[in-house]
């Protein structure tokens, strides 16, 4: 039976010199996924997405690409269906965005027509006599995406798109990824150093951090790890514990608190009333809930940067 993924990676891993950048990695993309590849920089994210790309050659390890292995007879034929913009996107300055983009048309060997459909779904078909030199760095990374998507690929790979767009700028291209699987069947992977971008643009992710895929999932699957806890504070907890025990909890000790699972709250109610009765001062009841960014930080390490 075929695999349902566009792209997978099979112990994958770049070292240069004694430094092992990507680690064996077992990356798994959907087709029709907005997949988020998410960790802090120098994770080994852009190394990963160049040798997905051809860019750069692994160590060791294997790419399977529309579910065929990728090797030197069939790379540039399977690069035909895939688009990319990786860093930043590179222009002629001296010539408008369209002329730009009929120069890739050219040797992308794809319709004319293209043109005209790619400058409206990124939204330059005002800008496109104007020269490149002259656009924003917002619209630059617009054109760059329009390039990526002249032949309306399989397969899109974006490395950190929203790099130094204003809010509304990372908003539109948000938008516009999100669009892409549903609108133009183009599955897409997205990477970026910000949990934030990801949750709001992706379906499936994978978390790499010091070059080790450390997580991979559906994006709903990394939220249901976001758990709910209520935290008890008295001034006997031994004791507490042991009440909370009887009525079919078993709370953890963490500092001066007793955590336990969220619960109704009639449950609650009841178990502050029994322990008020037995004379346990109950000093502070509080609802806890590990965020996103708890979890981030605890798969990649508090010491990295994001």
């Amino acid at each position: 039976m075929a695999s349902k993924n566009l792209i997978e990676t099979h112990n994958l891993t770049k070292q240069f010199g004694r430094v092992r950048c990507v680690n064996a990695l077992h990356m798994q993309v959907p087709q029709g996924a907005v997949y988020g590849f998410l960790g802090p920089n120098g994770a080994g994210k852009s190394t990963t997405l160049k040798m997905i790309l051809g860019l750069s050659r692994p160590t060791a390890g294997s790419i399977t690409l529309f579910h065929m292995e990728v090797n030197e007879k069939n790379r540039i034929r399977l690069l035909k269906d895939t688009g990319s913009l990786i860093e930043s996107p590179s222009y002629y300055g001296h010539l408008t965005g369209e002329e730009n983009l009929h120069i890739l048309q050219t040797l992308k060997g794809c319709p004319a027509e293209n043109i005209d459909e790619v400058l409206e779904i990124v939204r330059l078909n005002d800008a496109r006599g104007k020269k490149v030199a002259h656009y924003s760095l917002g619209m630059k990374q617009r054109l760059g995406l329009a390039a990526a998507l002249l032949g309306f690929p399989k397969l899109l790979i974006l490395d950190e798109p929203t790099n130094g767009l204003d809010p509304a700028g990372i908003q539109e291209m948000r938008k516009l990824i999100r669009s892409l699987p549903s609108a133009y069947g183009i599955t897409v992977v997205v990477s970026s150093h910000l949990l934030s971008e990801i949750d709001q643009m992706a379906d499936h992710v994978g978390i790499i951090s010091k070059g080790n895929l450390v997580y991979q999932n559906t994006l709903d699957a990394l939220h249901s790890h976001a758990r709910q806890q209520i935290a008890l504070r008295t001034d006997r907890p031994d004791a507490a514990s042991a009440l909370l025990r009887e009525n079919g909890i078993n709370a953890k000790r963490e500092d001066d608190y007793l955590l336990f699972p969220l619960t109704d709250d009639s449950h609650i109610a009841h178990l502050c009333r029994c322990l008020v009765e037995q004379n346990i001062a109950l000093y502070r009841i509080e609802k806890r809930e590990t965020s996103l960014e708890d979890i981030f930080l605890s798969l990649t390490g508090k010491e990295d940067s994001l």
